[in-house]
C-alpha cells in the first residue's frame, strides 16, 4: 500500500508518493500508474518520487485552456521541488510525459543532476502518430495484427460507456502496440486512476504536436537516458531517433520490450539505469 501525500497547486491536489531510498528519481505522471510500472529492486538504489500532473486529478474547478498548458505542468514540478527540497534530483518522464521531464529540465536546469526519457517518440504530431500506425500495419506479425484487431473492436463501446476513461479504454485496447507480449491484459494497471480528458487532450494532442524532443535537447547540457522498447508500436519506429548525435545522449533499445521496459525487461532496464545514474 502507498502512502500518499499531497501538493497543491492552484487549487489542484496533486498527490505523490515515495518509495525506496537514495538518489532521488521524480517521476512525472500518476502517482497510482507509475509504482506499478517499476521493479522493488530499483527501489534499493534509488528513492522513487512518484508525482501526479493535473491531467490525473480531479479539477479543483470549471477550467480553462491556461489551466493546463504545459507551462504550468512545470511549474506544478517546481511548486512540488520547492515543497520537497530538492535540490540535485533526476527528473524521468515516459511516453508523453517525457515532454514534461524535457520541459522542466529545460526551464530549471539548475536543480536538475540528469534527465530519462522514455518510450517517447520526439514528437507527438498527427503526422508522426500516422507513421507509426504505418509502421505497425506493414511490420507487425500476423498473430500481433489479428490480436489487435480482436482488441480494438471493444474500444467504441469501453468509450459510449464509460467516456470520462477514454484514455485507459484506448491505452488497454491498444495493447498489442504497447508490449511486447501482445495478448497482456494491462487492464488492472489503470485501476483506480483518475483522468481528465480535458487536460490529457490538450496536452497529448496539442502541446506535445507542437515540441520536438531532439529539438529541444539540444539547449541542454544534462546527461540524458533516451530509453526505447523495440516492440512499442505506440511510438514507433525506434528509428526516429537516430539523428541523436549529442554527447550528452545515451540511447538504449530494448529488444523484448513495447511500451513499458521497466515493466517487461526489468532485470535489463535496472542494470542500465543503474550504471547509467551511477557513471
Amino acid at each position: 500500500m502507498n502512502n500518499y501525500q499531497s501538493i497543491f497547486s492552484e487549487g489542484f491536489n496533486l498527490k505523490y508518493c515515495v518509495k525506496g531510498q537514495g538518489k532521488p528519481i521524480l517521476v512525472v505522471g500518476s502517482s497510482v500508474y507509475y509504482p506499478r510500472l517499476f521493479s522493488e529492486n530499483l527501489y534499493k538504489h534509488f528513492q522513487f518520487i512518484f508525482l501526479d500532473h493535473r491531467g490525473f486529478v480531479k479539477p479543483p474547478r470549471s477550467l480553462k485552456k491556461e489551466d493546463y498548458t504545459l507551462d504550468k505542468i512545470v511549474e506544478d514540478i517546481e511548486t512540488a521541488r520547492q515543497l520537497l527540497k530538492l535540490e540535485d534530483f533526476i527528473i524521468l518522464g515516459h511516453s508523453g510525459h517525457a515532454f514534461m521531464a524535457l520541459a522542466y529540465a529545460e526551464k530549471y536546469p539548475q536543480y536538475v543532476q540528469k534527465v530519462i526519457l522514455l518510450n517517447s517518440a520526439p514528437t507527438n504530431s498527427q503526422e508522426r502518430q500516422q507513421q507509426s500506425f504505418s509502421f505497425f500495419n506493414e511490420t507487425a506479425s500476423a498473430e500481433r495484427t489479428k490480436q489487435f484487431e480482436h482488441d480494438i473492436t471493444f474500444l467504441e463501446n469501453d468509450i459510449h460507456n464509460d467516456p470520462e476513461r477514454r484514455f485507459v479504454h484506448m491505452c488497454i485496447r491498444m495493447g498489442a502496440h504497447s508490449f511486447y507480449d501482445y495478448t497482456f491484459d494491462a487492464a488492472y494497471m489503470w485501476d483506480g486512476v483518475y483522468t481528465n480528458m480535458e487536460v490529457i487532450d490538450y496536452l497529448w494532442g496539442v502541446a506535445f504536436a507542437e515540441r520536438n524532443l531532439i529539438r529541444s535537447m539540444a539547449h541542454i547540457d544534462k546527461p540524458i537516458f533516451v530509453g526505447l522498447g523495440r516492440y512499442d508500436y505506440l511510438v514507433a519506429p525506434v528509428s526516429l531517433w537516430n539523428i541523436i548525435d549529442y554527447e550528452n545522449v545515451k540511447k538504449v533499445i530494448f529488444e523484448k520490450s513495447g511500451h513499458n521496459p521497466m515493466f517487461e525487461e526489468p532485470d535489463i532496464f535496472d542494470r542500465e539505469i543503474i550504471n547509467w545514474i551511477n557513471e
